[in-house]
C-alpha cells in the first residue's frame, strides 16, 4: 500500500480496549463469503483496503477445509493485526485460534461461548431489528451489538429489516454497534451517522470486481470529515 494510503488508514480507528482485547474502534466488517477458491487472496485484498474485522462465514459441512481455512486466515489478520471472527462456530473458533465467534439467535449462549473460548475472545450478536435483544446480550457481556438488515441484502434477502433509529437508541448500551444488511459505499455513511462503529459488508467487498479498493472505500467513510464521531 502506497505510504499516503497507509497513513490514511492509520486515522481509521483508535484502539478499542476491553476485556476482548484490543481492536480497532471503527471501520468495516468484512464477512467471507462461503466457498471460495480464492478465499485467502480475497481476504487479503479486503484487509490491505483497511478492514479492522474480519469474520470467516462459510455454511457448508466441510469440516476439514473450514478449520484448514480458518487457521490459514488466523494467520494472514495477525500480519494485519485485525482479528479473525468465526461465523456461529464455536468450536471451530477455539481449535482455530480465532480471536472470537459472532452468535445469531439459534447458535448458542453467550455464557457457554464465553466458557469456551476465554475472557480474551470477542463475542459478538446478532440483534437483528430488536432493542431488547440487544438490551439482553450486552448484560450477558456481548463485546458488540449488531444489527439489521438496513436495506435489502443479497445474501438474506429476506431478512428483517431495522431502522436508523435503531441504532441512535442502542448507543446508549455502550457497546460497539455493528451495521449489516444491504450496506454499500452510497448507503453506509448514513448508518455512521447514526450511530454505526462498523459497517459489516458481505457481497459488497467479496463480490467486487477490485475488492481492495472496494474496502478502501468504506474505509473512506470512517475518516470523512463530515462524519465526526
Amino acid at each position: 500500500m502506497p505510504k499516503r494510503e497507509s497513513a490514511l488508514f492509520s486515522q481509521v480507528a483508535p484502539l478499542h480496549e476491553s476485556r476482548a482485547g484490543t481492536w480497532k474502534e471503527r471501520g468495516l466488517y468484512a464477512i467471507t463469503d462461503g466457498p471460495r477458491d480464492d478465499l485467502v487472496d480475497a481476504a487479503r485484498a479486503a484487509l490491505e483496503g483497511g478492514a479492522v474485522l474480519l469474520q470467516y462465514r462459510d455454511k457448508s459441512s466441510d469440516t476439514e477445509r473450514r478449520l484448514r481455512e480458518a487457521r490459514t486466515l488466523v494467520a494472514l489478520c495477525a500480519i494485519h493485526n485485525v482479528p479473525l471472527i468465526v461465523n456461529d462456530d464455536v468450536d471451530l473458533a477455539h481449535v482455530s485460534g480465532s480471536a472470537g465467534v459472532h452468535l445469531g439467535e439459534h447458535d448458542g449462549d453467550i455464557a457457554a461461548a464465553r466458557s469456551t473460548l476465554g475472557d480474551g475472545a470477542i463475542i459478538g450478536v446478532s440483534c437483528y431489528d430488536s432493542l431488547e435483544r440487544a438490551r439482553e446480550a450486552a448484560a450477558a457481556g456481548a463485546d458488540y451489538l449488531a444489527f439489521g438488515a438496513f436495506f435489502l441484502s443479497p445474501t438474506k434477502p429476506n431478512a428483517r429489516r431495522a431502522t436508523l433509529q435503531l441504532l441512535s437508541d442502542a448507543r446508549a448500551l455502550g457497546k460497539p454497534l455493528v451495521a449489516i444488511g444491504g450496506i454499500t459505499t452510497d448507503n453506509g455513511s448514513l448508518l455512521v451517522a447514526a450511530g454505526a462503529d462498523y459497517l459489516a459488508a458481505i457481497s459488497a467487498v467479496f463480490d467486487a470486481h477490485d475488492i481492495r479498493a472496494a474496502a478502501m472505500r468504506f474505509s473512506q467513510l470512517f475518516i470523512d470529515p463530515r462524519n465526526p464521531r
